[in-house]
């Protein structure tokens, strides 16, 4: 249950969506989202809301700063996640609001009292652990494609599953081609979180049921490409400063040719941090799948960038020492070793320009190569 305060005294105010979900499950609630039944923007505004909704009203608590939104109804009206008609007004019913969501078990509203309103079983779906489309108009918003396979990501650890008609529906969408119209930035922003989710193999294998992958993800969309990807991505470092979803992301790519990387990244719009990430990935993986001559190891401390950016090379440590533990200590000491070729000591010597880059190099080469060879003496 929750109180109302000042500002929501005399609005009829549900608690919806997310929030009801989680604390029904037992899962960790972040955040409240809030609808408002029978009520204006004018009302809102004179209470002190703040209006952020550019599409449909919706407000700022001025205390809270949590979202309330007028209960609204939506009509298709073109392409994508944005292609709507919204309708907002006093007349709108709480289960009018209802009804335009996504999957039943995000459909549920909940009174201060903690009296629930569920018009579509959400609560029996959340006790029989199944991701279920509300109703027809969930193929409106291809957006809701990605978002059921994310919420799988998610739960699929508690025993959920996507209902087969829900599956079905899914996979109308996708043979509309309706999710090549989605923005790359909202594709990413969903299967960002799906990666951090606790069972991010289900995101793509619910989105190759479906055959969704072949609109986004057409490089992975082959089975035995997709086996291999997933199977490398379950390796990600635990512990790291870098967020646990883009070592998830560089992983799951790291299967690909590097063409393949570039192009996906290029489609998917991809931060740089996170396109360069799966590149250093690649990188490691192909350095670890050979032998570790200095040569080699020279090659991959320069790709990192590792003389003006030594985290990245610190970065790819946590990752090897996944990958294979018996390399990490040779391709540590190699790392000091290289690090501790000065280049003012080169240029007291009289190498400038090129000369001075070579010679560098080749310093930097042999300390690389001694360090290398000492540790397989201590073998």
């Amino acid at each position: 249950m929750f109180q109302k305060d000042a500002k929501t005294q005399g609005l009829d105010v549900y608690r919806v969506g997310g929030a009801v979900r989680d604390e029904l499950l037992g899962w960790p609630v972040v955040d409240n989202d809030w609808v408002v039944v029978g009520a204006t923007p004018e009302v809102m505004q004179q209470r002190g809301f703040k209006p952020v909704g550019r599409d449909f009203p919706v407000f700022l608590h001025p205390d809270s700063a949590e979202e309330y939104a007028l209960a609204r109804t939506e009509r298709k009206s073109g392409h994508g996640y944005s292609g709507f008609e919204v309708h907002a007004s006093p007349d709108v019913s709480l289960e009018d609001d209802l009804s335009r969501r996504d999957l039943t078990i995000n459909a549920i509203a909940q009174r201060f009292d903690g009296e629930l309103t569920d018009p579509f079983n959400g609560l029996q779906d959340i006790q029989q652990r199944v991701l279920r489309h509300v109703s027809a108009a969930f193929s409106e918003d291809p957006l809701r494609v990605l978002r059921t396979a994310r919420f799988l990501a998610r739960y699929a650890h508690l025993g959920f599953t996507i209902a087969p008609e829900t599956l079905e529906l899914m996979r109308k969408v996708s043979d509309s081609k309706e999710l090549s119209h989605l923005a790359a930035e909202r594709v990413w922003v969903e299967t960002e979180k799906a990666l951090g989710e606790p069972n991010p193999d289900s995101y793509f294998t619910a989105l190759a049921a479906c055959d969704a992958l072949v609109t986004w993800w057409p490089e992975l969309a082959d089975k035995p490409v997709m086996d291999r990807a997933l199977k490398a991505m379950a390796v990600a470092p635990a512990t790291s400063e870098l967020p646990l979803a883009h070592w998830r992301y560089g992983l799951l790519v790291s299967v690909l040719e590097e063409a393949q990387r570039d192009a996906l990244a290029v489609r998917l719009k991809l931060p740089n941090a996170v396109a360069q990430l799966a590149r250093h990935v690649a990188l490691s993986k192909e350095l670890l799948g050979g032998p570790l001559s200095a040569e080699r190891v020279l090659h991959w401390l320069e790709r990192l960038d590792g003389w003006r950016k030594p985290a990245q090379v610190e970065n790819q440590f946590l990752l090897i020492r996944q990958l294979s533990v018996d390399s990490v200590a040779p391709l540590v000491s190699a790392w000091k070793a290289a690090n501790e070729v000065s280049p003012q000591a080169l240029l007291a010597q009289g190498y400038r320009g090129a000369a001075l880059g070579d010679a560098l190099r080749e310093h930097r080469q042999q300390a690389v190569a001694c360090a290398l060879s000492r540790q397989q003496v201590g073998d």
